[in-house]
């Protein structure tokens, strides 16, 4: 039978939303509790939660508690909805749509916003630390310290920079592929080697799973550089066309669209070689590889 990627999409996205809605606090009337509402808007709801359904894949891996897994799976996904309240502000790339509804700061104000994906990130840790998490300090701590390098200066924010940096300028190949591996493929591999973490894995196993998140990223985001020029906003739920506005250098400016999309399909296929080390419990993985290139949203 064939593995049916949507539906476990969903499966893990409504047990996600329970784990989130237990997780965040709630604007049971304090004074703070506009910050409250601001960050449960962003997070809960809508969203395809690639990036938390890869730390369940990769848990299924090596028999990791559906618990410990989620949990890991909410600070992901805080940690990535942070990214994305702080992207859409007015001083970053200034868009007022976001997961087909109006942005954070559209939605409140930007101070709050500001302030929702501040409490989102540190949030997000104080969840990996949490002995719920797991009963071994020591992976608590090497999930808090993988984490904090995929989405700092060496990962998500120094992607963000490079990128902001490289408005209206050429950059090459090189350039872009290193630029998306900072910005998104860091978070991407962390998903991807957090089960691994969770399960107490030999090194060699941790890297494959590096190596396959390397590749399915990179194809990801020339996926989503194409999205770009042939979608329209409703189908992205954010706005389409922004590459072009904000002269950013991308997989499709540099290639073109049809060698763009066939380097897509030579990453989707690496990366899914990568898990041959793996057995058919992989599959969710190979699905989600094959997904980010033939998604039309």
């Amino acid at each position: 039978m064939s593995y049916d990627l949507l539906a476990e999409l969903g499966t893990a996205a409504a047990d996600l939303g329970e784990m989130l809605d237990k997780i965040l606090p709630r604007p049971d009337g304090q004074i703070e509790q506009r910050l409250f509402q601001a960050m449960r808007y962003s997070t809960l709801g809508d969203g395809k939660r690639l990036r938390p359904f890869l730390v369940l894949g990769s848990a299924g891996l090596f028999r990791v508690s559906r618990q410990s897994a989620l949990r890991v799976a909410a600070a992901v996904e805080m940690v990535h909805t942070y990214s994305l309240i702080h992207d859409d502000l007015p001083a970053m790339d200034d868009d007022d749509l976001r997961r087909g509804k109006p942005s954070c700061h559209k939605q409140f104000d930007e101070a709050t916003a500001i302030l929702a994906g501040d409490a989102l990130l540190t949030q997000a840790f104080e969840v990996l630390a949490d002995d719920d998490t797991h009963s071994d300090p020591r992976v608590c701590t090497q999930l808090v310290r993988a984490l904090a390098r995929a989405a700092g200066p060496y990962g998500m924010v120094g992607g963000q920079m490079f990128d902001l940096v490289g408005e209206g300028k050429t950059l090459d190949q090189t350039q872009v592929a290193h630029l998306h591996l900072l910005k998104t493929g860091r978070m991407f591999a962390f998903a991807c080697e957090a089960g691994a973490i969770l399960g107490k894995a030999p090194t060699s196993l941790r890297m494959a799973l590096r190596a396959y998140a390397h590749d399915m990223g990179l194809a990801f985001q020339i996926k989503d550089d194409l999205l770009d020029v042939e979608a329209s906003s409703a189908d992205l739920g954010k706005t389409a066309g922004k590459d072009i506005e904000q002269e950013k250098s991308t997989f499709v400016k540099l290639l073109g669209v049809d060698l763009a999309r066939k380097q897509a399909r030579m990453l989707c296929d690496q990366a899914i070689a990568h898990l041959d080390v793996f057995d058919d419990e992989a599959e969710p993985l190979r699905a989600v590889a094959r997904f980010v290139v033939e998604r039309g949203r």
